[in-house]
């Protein structure tokens, strides 16, 4: 090859690797670009995604929610406790957001928070121990009413009344919506033909904070019964252990507030009803005598024992229908764990001690001697 010739092909092989120089670095250059475009645009999501984070999950809910923070617990379980119950959008936000404000010392307890509370805000009833936004007004809903007591509770704290309510409660349309929004709490033993109010029985007591003015009668009654299935919920292995229904849970309960004059004799009261019920024995309890005749009498006279009602349990056998009061914690917990006993009898004397018997005749000395 000559010498202009081996000049011709250097020329040539020069203007090669440019062109291929110009194609790397344009690759280079789009590659680059397409990076620095994925980068921000995780930035800009990641930055909007924390930002909704630290934002409350709905600033327009009023609903309360029952969060229990257990002793001993740090800032990873308190936040996955409150996202599980979702207070919180996101449980390692919050977990970085306390650690970047350096909080600490959170308090161990049960409280009552709603989707609308701030971040500072949560944090704060953690420190405090206390739910940090004042509500405009509260009901409180003792232990042991009835749904018709409720209704005159309620009418007393808002504009609502008892007529209204009670036609509420017992609209077939709010029981089906009920029943399909808790479908593990509300089952169809609530439409049985005998029992006179479905959702008797399913109204949480407990004290209810409101933060509007004006709620509907759909959310307080569904923040009572939202209550119900949160705790009731706690107890769904045991429940199926003794292969006890959630309605006759609560009617068995009912009977146990009604019946009880002391905290420590529920679990023995429980006992008895239990021991009466395996004996084919009729639990002849007169707070259900009482409703099914439908008033509030201080003392139950034998010719009450006769009134022929399916709620009556002097004239029929097993739990009745259904519950005739709301229940609390400890009247649930009792009906789950009543105590192992052999007693069939029990009576209250005229200082609300209870007194019990293992028979009919040791059952007629405690009546000699407490009350006659």
């Amino acid at each position: 090859m000559d010498k202009e010739s081996k000049k011709q092909e250097m020329m040539e092989k020069i203007q090669i690797r440019k062109k291929e120089g110009k194609v790397v670095r344009r690759v280079v250059a789009m590659v680059s670009l397409a990076v620095l475009l994925l980068i921000a645009i995780v930035g800009v999501s990641g930055y909007f995604y924390v930002k909704s984070a630290l934002e409350p999950v709905d600033s327009e809910a009023d609903s309360e929610i029952l969060v229990e923070i257990p002793m001993g617990s740090g800032i990873s379980t308190i936040s996955s406790i409150l996202e599980e119950n979702g207070v919180i959008k996101n449980g390692q936000i919050f977990k970085y957001y306390t650690k970047f404000k350096n909080e600490t010392n959170f308090q161990a307890g049960n409280y009552t928070m709603t989707q609308s509370m701030t971040l500072d805000e949560i944090i704060e009833s953690l420190k405090t121990g206390k739910v940090y936004r004042e509500p405009l007004f509260t009901i409180t809903v003792p232990e042991g009413v009835t749904i018709e007591q409720i209704s005159e509770i309620v009418a007393k704290h808002t504009e609502y009344t008892p007529e209204q309510f009670m036609e509420l409660v017992t609209g077939k349309e709010f029981v089906q919506n009920m029943m399909a929004t808790y479908p593990e709490l509300i089952t169809d033993e609530v439409l049985d033909k005998n029992i006179r109010y479905a959702l008797e029985g399913y109204l949480y007591p407990s004290t209810y904070s409101f933060y509007e003015e004006n709620p509907s009668l759909e959310e307080i009654v569904t923040m009572m019964i939202s209550l119900t299935n949160d705790v009731v919920a706690q107890y769904n292995d045991l429940l199926a252990q003794k292969e006890m229904t959630t309605h006759q849970l609560l009617t068995f309960a009912s009977l146990l507030e009604e019946e009880a004059t002391a905290q420590t004799d529920r679990e023995t009261i429980a006992s008895v009803f239990f021991n009466r019920l395996e004996s084919d024995m009729p639990l002849q309890t007169d707070p259900t005598v009482l409703y099914a005749l439908g008033s509030h009498k201080a003392r139950v006279l034998y010719k009450d024992l006769e009134v022929e009602n399916p709620y009556n349990t002097y004239k029929n056998q097993g739990l009745p229908p259904g519950p005739i009061a709301n229940a609390g914690k400890i009247s649930i917990e009792a009906a789950l764990n009543p105590t192992d006993t052999e007693y069939l009898y029990f009576l209250a004397d005229s200082d609300g001690n209870n007194h019990f018997a293992k028979d009919y005749d040791e059952h007629l000395k405690n009546v000699e001697k407490y009350i006659k």
